[in-house]
């Protein structure tokens, strides 16, 4: 019994569930592409919006849950006007990711994900479900890490810290 214990135990500690604060040099080497159709690393997407609030969103338009919520992110977006809301597209391609911005009318900044789920960027949020949100604070540091739903009281926290 003593074994089972310590073994489970070994196992506990060994096994750290942290959650990051701060992006990977990987996720920030990872590259986008801009509604102009020009290649930008996320951390200089990022930089652009140092010193503010900002709800990360991964979508994509043939998404379901995503489309489903997308009447809360802009009841949000009136909520909280001086937060940045950032869209990352992992649409297949860039046209229907162009498309599913004017289809579904969302205000905001838009990436397109081009290296896609098990990019850099996707591996380091083990990106496994989209929507997908994060909140970043105006230090750049992650609040908010995983959030899958839209309605998570945890992402009005995080905007309202």
């Amino acid at each position: 019994m003593l074994k089972k214990i310590a073994l489970i135990s070994l196992f506990l500690v060994g096994c750290t569930f942290e959650t990051p604060t701060e992006f990977s040099k990987k996720a920030l080497d990872d590259t986008f592409i801009t509604l102009e159709n020009d290649s930008i690393q996320f951390r200089d997407i990022i930089a652009t919006y140092k010193g503010k609030k900002v709800l990360i969103d991964i979508w994509a338009s043939w998404c379901k849950d995503c489309i489903l919520g997308l009447p809360r992110a802009k009841q949000l977006q009136k909520e909280f006007p001086e937060v940045t809301f950032l869209f990352l597209s992992l649409d297949k391609d860039v046209t229907s990711w162009k498309r599913g911005i004017e289809r579904f009318d969302i205000k905001g900044e838009h990436y397109f994900m081009q290296s896609g789920w098990d990019g850099d960027f996707g591996n380091f949020l083990d990106l496994n479900w989209i929507p997908r949100y994060l909140v970043v604070n105006e230090n750049g540091f992650v609040d908010l890490f995983k959030s899958i739903k839209v309605t998570d009281p945890e992402i009005v926290n995080a905007l309202k810290k």
